[in-house]
């Protein structure tokens, strides 16, 4: 196939990670053009503020070096800006006359620095502070001037002053707001950060309205006037006053702009469909966000729409706020100013330099605004995101996480405190566990490691104390503290992995016999405990070990969902979304005999009864009579399809009778987690194979594997397997990887997160390059599935006790 063309106007941070993400789930689909008008690769412009404070280096803050662009064959083009796009045809212009054609164009032009205008500001020596260029500037003036003025009391304007300061001018930060960092702080924080400052020798003027630049005779810019008429010196003048999307050129090419360029949920610009933009540029629901966070949520978002994934939609973002500057810690989130119907939770000692604001409202944390000790930003900003009710735990809020006693954790270390599944890296939403793993099975021993492996700690720089402290307990830092497993339950101290691997190694077959062996401290087990060790048993011996139904929840005992008014659902399984007009009627026909209020068709094209009475359920399935969708199990839900080849003029394969045939031979298949599969006919994936734990797409040569995709809560997009050939191939491979996620996967995993525990690449070597291990796993899987009951249809077998869909009072 032709690849299509992809233009990229601006190389920063926001669009180079675009291309990231797409190069991960779709590395063949465009040949890919970059221009970039700095002479520069990708950097990591949010770390500009420490090379200026002389903590790093310009080459150390360089993200994808020339030679990232050169092994994905990417035609980079430095030193270019684009002047002009004929639309029409489909052409890219630089101001050098270089040309490219496209059949996508993202443009990812990033911000321009707000310069005040006032009288001087053409002077030499008064400078913005966005790009590497500025802060050479701004280092260059420190080895010759002394009196530089900063312009903006902001976040970038102090990471500016302190910069300068440390490379030894006298530095005086101006300001027009009552308070320092006015939009990420309340006054009481605003003024802490404001005393710390001036500790350390920064000057400021709050209040203070510039009224012009004043120059020497050479042109130079030499004091700062204000106002009221009052005068200071200065040989350099930082403008840091705020930034302003840049859509320069999205206006000239006539694309519609209103606070930036405007952009739908798909990250497509509202013009035309063929133009997306992501960044500080882009416009999305009237909000141009500045923060590296949401534009990476963005980039993700974006690269599936380009991917022709057709997934994934950007709903906006929260965001936190952290300073740059070493020694000093702030954080702040949401509504953190409080407000009509809010309450705030505030415990200030300013002596010891520490002042903490929760608000509530509704029963949730809506803001919060740390200063001094910031430790638990992550957490509150955790809860801030979730919405979680928090009435259970208020009066143990303000002092962390650590002191909550529903987080199971103990002590004052952080990173000891979080669960693996915590978020460590808020930018690239890299959490604890994912770190952990890297440092443990790569041997990773350096800051700089971590950060190239996971890219934790990569882009803001704010979590970098947190990442080193991971890496203090993992790789040999004070063991005591680290939590080295995390229990099953309270019953045990065992993990999942080693309650597995005992069932395994010592051939254990009955829920007794793992508790006795293994040294439970309740004889029955609890609710968590039994549901999981039961499915360890049955997936680890099949026909071995015994099934027990009273271990399983209550969705699985039932063989039905129960709904929040009592009542169940019945959803019968449809082969591949597939149907007749037979099981049409049966279906209907049993709606008007058993008086089902709501008949609904679900996003897996399948049916579902809604209202059934408990008692009803055996007739109802036994007048459908069609066989157990398992819509309550942790099995195998869907296999959602296209028409495909047969009916769809696009069509590659026959993504129907795939899908049938998957279904067929895995319907019964239980797993640690739900399960859902997707065939699609063709790239264009009408069937949304990119978000399902297996994902099938028909490709003019045969058919492409995609796994670990997850559409819930948070989207995971899934990762690209293999290419096969034939159907045969397809059952095999899909089998395989199912049948390693039973044997490998924790109860209550989805397979994007047991992919994530183990690696992709852990996986890939087990079924991929293992042809002898990857036939055995197909094996296990049909000699597990062999004979599996029906639960509706075959009672006895299933062990389905019919007396709890018997009404008490008829009993």
């Amino acid at each position: 196939m032709k690849k299509m063309k992809l233009v990229m106007v601006g190389n920063g941070m926001a669009g180079v990670r675009t291309l990231e993400e797409l190069l991960k789930i779709a590395p063949d689909l465009y040949d890919i053009t970059v221009f970039g008008a700095e002479p520069h690769p990708n950097y990591n412009r949010i770390l500009l503020s420490p090379v200026l404070a002389g903590e790093q280096t310009l080459d150390e803050i360089v993200l994808n070096p020339l030679s990232w662009y050169e092994e994905n064959k990417i035609d980079l083009k430095l030193g270019k800006k684009v002047v002009s796009v004929d639309r029409r045809n489909r052409i890219v212009k630089a101001d050098d006359g270089t040309e490219a054609e496209y059949d996508r164009l993202l443009i990812a032009t990033g911000s321009n620095p707000f310069i005040l205008p006032v009288p001087g500001k053409e002077l030499d020596g008064v400078i913005a502070y966005r790009d590497i260029a500025d802060t050479n500037t701004m280092i260059d003036a420190a080895k010759k001037y002394k009196h530089a003025v900063v312009i903006g009391g902001g976040l970038l304007g102090l990471e500016a002053a302190n910069g300068l300061m440390l490379r030894g001018m006298q530095v005086t930060v101006v300001h027009i707001m009552p308070w320092l960092m006015e939009r990420q702080l309340d006054d009481v924080a605003g003024g802490l950060l404001r005393k710390s400052l001036e500790d350390r020798g920064l000057k400021f003027m709050i209040g203070a309205q510039t009224q012009s630049l004043i120059g020497d005779k050479d042109g130079r810019v030499m004091a700062v006037q204000f106002k009221d008429g009052t005068e200071i010196p200065a040989d350099l003048v930082v403008m840091a006053a705020g930034i302003r999307p840049n859509t320069e050129l999205a206006e000239k090419i006539g694309l519609h702009c209103n606070r930036g360029i405007v952009v739908t949920d798909t990250m497509q610009t509202v013009t035309d469909p063929r133009i997306y933009s992501v960044g500080e540029c882009a416009a999305h629901r009237g909000i141009a966000y500045g923060l590296v966070a949401p534009l990476f949520e963005q980039g993700k978002v974006c690269a599936t729409h380009l991917a022709e994934f057709g997934i994934g939609r950007y709903t906006g973002s929260q965001t936190s706020t952290k300073l740059k500057v070493t020694g000093i810690d702030l954080f702040s989130a949401g509504d953190f100013m409080g407000g009509e119907g809010t309450e705030e939770i505030v415990m200030s000692d300013p002596f010891g330099g520490v002042y903490k604001k929760l608000v509530i409202k509704d029963d949730k944390l809506v803001g919060a605004c740390l200063y001094g000790d910031t430790v638990d930003g992550s957490y509150y900003f955790k809860l801030l995101r979730e919405g979680r009710a928090i009435g259970d735990i208020r009066d143990k809020l303000m002092f962390g996480e650590s002191n909550i006693g529903d987080t199971g954790h103990e002590g004052h270390n952080k990173a000891a405190a979080m669960a693996d599944s915590d978020e460590v890296c808020g930018c690239n939403g890299v959490n604890k566990g994912s770190i952990c793993k890297a440092i443990k099975e790569k041997g990773l021993f350096t800051l700089d490691e971590v950060r190239k492996h996971t890219k934790a700690s990569a882009s803001c720089g704010s979590c970098t104390g947190l990442v080193e402290q991971l890496l203090m307990f993992t790789a040999g830092g004070d063991y005591s503290k680290a939590p080295t497993k995390k229990a099953m339950c309270g019953c045990t101290d065992m993990s999942h992995q080693d309650v597995r691997d005992a069932i395994r190694n010592e051939k254990l077959l009955t829920i007794a016999g793992v508790y006795q062996r293994l040294g439970w401290r309740t004889p029955n087990g609890c609710s968590s405990c039994r549901p999981a060790v039961n499915y360890y048993l049955i997936s680890t011996w099949p026909k071995e070990a015994k099934d027990d139904p009273q271990s399983r929840f209550i969705n699985e005992r039932s063989h039905a969902n129960i709904q929040k008014d009592g009542t169940y659902s019945v959803i019968p399984r449809m082969w591949g979304g597939e149907t007749t007009a037979d099981e049409l009627r049966r279906i209907a026909d049993a709606v008007d005999k058993y008086k089902i209020p709501t008949v609904k068709v679900t996003g897996g094209q399948r049916i579902d009864l809604l209202g059934v009475k408990k008692e009803d359920l055996v007739n109802v399935w036994k007048d459908i009579g069609m066989p157990s969708g398992h819509a309550y199990a942790k099995a195998l839900r869907t296999v959602k399809t296209c028409v495909g080849s047969e009916w769809c003029r696009f069509g590659t394969q026959d993504s129907t009778q795939m899908g049938k045939d998957l279904e067929r031979a895995l319907w019964r298949m239980y797993a640690p987690h739900k399960v859902k599969i997707a065939v699609s006919g063709c790239p264009r994936n009408c069937a949304e194979a990119g978000i399902k734990d297996v994902g099938v797409i028909g490709v003019d040569s045969g058919w492409e594997i995609y796994v670990a995709g997850n559409g819930g809560i948070k989207t995971e997009v899934a990762h690209f397997f293999c290419k096969l050939k034939t159907a045969e191939e397809v059952l095999e491979y899909s089998g395989a990887f199912l049948q390693l996620y039973r044997e490998e996967g924790w109860y209550l995993e989805r397979t994007c997160h047991y992919v994530s525990r183990v690696g992709l690449d852990v996986v890939k070597k087990k079924i991929l390059d293992d042809h002898a291990g990857r036939k055995a796993l197909w094996e296990r899987l049909q000699f597990a599935l062999d004979g599996e009951p029906d639960p509706w249809f075959e009672f006895a077998k299933a062990e389905v006790d019919t007396r709890q869909f018997v009404p008490v009072a008829t009993a």
